[in-house]
């Protein structure tokens, strides 16, 4: 059992008030908060190490190079990554499908070809395949979903063949809280040929992945959806595939030589890392895999588990209610609507309740679209919530009812 009490006291900002009320934080689809031993983390690397990363003589760089580089290695564990080399830090998972759609994409993927995707991608796994569709003149097909919100497999079968290149998927839905069977995707894309990437945001804090039982192509994440901070995130690639891939980004760190007449390139992982990174963000994001860890998978998703049963059982007394995302397998994110309500005035109204939820199309039009509907209030759970918080969720959205 999760002591919860002490598990938010890792986490200051959980006992702040919004509006005079105390705060309960139920948008953790969004961005989750980061414990304190991270923020520590962070600190200390500018109070003691700060400078910049490669090719430095001096203490400070190699401090930090050695700070940075050891997350590599970290992470490569976490994931269960063959070799370090694998890991290429990115911003997030937005940028790291886009790396991977201009490189990957622009050197495997012609005209005639074919990308699939499903209908309840997020956009930030529509819009690149669309630009590269434009690009180079391939096809993007969806696979459609059920009004569960669930793949149809069958269609999804259907849909392959040998003109299908890549299957670009999410593991679990940010609007639905689905989770998608990604063994059976993965394998049925490889009968056929086909690479398969897989947008692991939602699972990376909730489940964690395992690349090699996978035998996933290419994952993505972002830090700040597993307690660590923003504007950092993950592109793992099989090493095969990598090599082979041209950069995308010109600058420093990712060359070997440049003269007036021809560059040559760096090695992996650094031909994908052009620039100065954010050295901060990557060794904080070290130790949110260190705390991760140190909390257990089991012990997150057993706590998560039964809080997703508690607010389904909460929020299903609500009159008018109407729920999208009823797989049984699922993690602890619910979207809903109420009859005769907008999702963005509710959520207002909440916030005036100390209550943090995500209202809207959540970036996933198509999805809404699909289900004809302008977008949801979505309450999206954490190991640090409580059970007291779904309660009071429970009688703050009535009492929101009877102000609309």
């Amino acid at each position: 059992m999760i002591d919860v009490e002490k598990i938010r006291k890792e986490f200051p900002i959980l006992n702040r008030q919004v509006n005079g009320k105390p705060l309960i934080y139920f948008d953790n689809a969004a961005s989750t908060h980061v414990p304190l031993e991270v923020l520590e983390g962070m600190q200390s690397y500018y109070l003691q190490s700060h400078s910049n990363v490669h090719r430095g003589v001096h203490t400070l760089s190699q401090e930090a190079t050695d700070l940075y580089e050891s997350v590599r290695q970290k992470m490569a564990n976490f994931i269960h990554a063959r070799l370090p080399e694998e890991i290429l830090f990115t911003s997030g998972t937005t940028e790291g499908i886009n790396l991977l759609a201009q490189t990957f994409g622009r050197t495997s993927i012609s005209k005639g070809d074919e990308i699939l995707i499903s209908t309840m991608e997020h956009h930030a796994n529509i819009v690149p395949w669309q630009m590269l569709c434009e690009q180079v003149g391939c096809s993007l097909k969806v696979i459609p979903i059920t009004q569960q919100g669930e793949l149809d497999l069958d269609a999804f079968t259907s849909l392959l063949s040998e003109r299908t290149k890549l299957v670009s998927i999410v593991h679990i839905s940010n609007v639905l809280g689905t989770i998608n069977p990604i063994h059976t995707i993965i394998e049925r894309a490889h009968n056929v040929g086909a690479k398969v990437l897989i947008d692991a945001a939602q699972s990376i804090g909730h489940q964690g992945i395992n690349v090699q039982e996978l035998e996933a192509d290419f994952v993505v994440f972002s830090g700040h959806k597993m307690h660590g901070p923003t504007g950092t995130g993950v592109l793992y690639g099989r090493k095969e595939w990598l090599v082979s891939m041209p950069p995308w980004k010109g600058g420093g760190d990712m060359i070997e030589t440049v003269t007036f007449e021809r560059t040559t390139y760096n090695s992996l992982p650094y031909k994908f890392e052009a620039g100065t990174p954010n050295i901060m963000g990557i060794i904080g994001l070290g130790f949110a895999i260190d705390y991760l860890i140190k909390t257990g998978f089991d012990t997150i998703t057993s706590a998560e588990k039964i809080l997703l049963e508690h607010l389904s059982t909460e929020l299903s007394t609500i009159p008018g209610i109407r729920f999208f995302g009823t797989s049984s397998n699922k993690i602890g994110i619910v979207s809903f609507t109420i009859d005769g309500t907008h999702p963005s005035d509710v959520g207002t109204l909440l916030d005036m309740e100390g209550i943090a939820v995500r209202v809207g199309h959540h970036c996933a039009q198509p999805l809404m679209q699909f289900y004809n509907i302008p977008g949801t209030l979505r309450a999206s759970l954490a190991f640090y919530n409580t059970v007291d918080e779904i309660h009071a969720f429970g009688r703050s959205l009535r009492k929101v009812l009877t102000m609309l």
